[in-house]
């Protein structure tokens, strides 16, 4: 190994710039997670917790009187919002009239603002009840609206267990909840 100066190398900021035969995918959000690991999951409900900070910092981007919306933390498309109750449930018919209401009225608003925002084609919505369903966190009910495009889907999910994303959460945050309101 040696310590000589790579040509046209200045540091180690502009590494990514020397042009090679590798494709690298930047998902710099995906390093909170790996870093908690599931731990905190299990010590305190982060749909519990979210209300109670700022929306930046809890990437809310609408409340409503029962429940709110924000973006999924670990999103499986850019733009992936969840749908939650204030209260901590976790089953759909633990849910009062006025929650299911609502929540019904933020996924169709929500809807409607990705459709302008991203331009999608078309969605996947449910929710995931129960562990053995697939649910992460599987203590406060959510709703999933993850946008979808004709050609959202290619290898990378498959092969490499790889999603590309191609905005950082905080910039949609910001398009979503401009547009909530608009």
């Amino acid at each position: 190994m040696t310590d000589a100066p790579v040509e046209g190398l200045v540091d180690a900021a502009t590494l990514a710039g020397i042009p090679d035969e590798f494709q690298r995918l930047w998902t710099p959000h995906r390093m909170a997670y790996i870093a908690a690991g599931p731990q905190p999951l299990r010590d305190a409900c982060p749909f519990c917790a979210a209300p109670q900070m700022s929306d930046e910092d809890s990437l809310i981007v609408a409340r409503g009187t029962t429940a709110f919306v924000l973006l999924n933390l670990f999103p499986y498309n850019s733009g992936h919002l969840l749908v939650c109750p204030y209260r901590h449930i976790s089953q759909y018919d633990e849910a009062t009239g006025e929650e299911v209401a609502e929540i019904g009225a933020l996924t169709q608003r929500g809807m409607a603002v990705l459709r302008k925002v991203s331009r999608c084609d078309g969605f996947n919505i449910g929710m995931n009840q129960g562990h053995v369903a697939g649910a992460g966190i599987d203590g406060h009910l959510h709703q999933h609206i993850v946008p979808r495009w004709t050609a959202d889907a290619n290898f990378f999910p498959i092969i490499a267990k790889t999603k590309a994303l191609p905005q950082l959460l905080g910039e949609v945050r910001r398009t979503v909840a401009d547009a909530w309101h608009a």
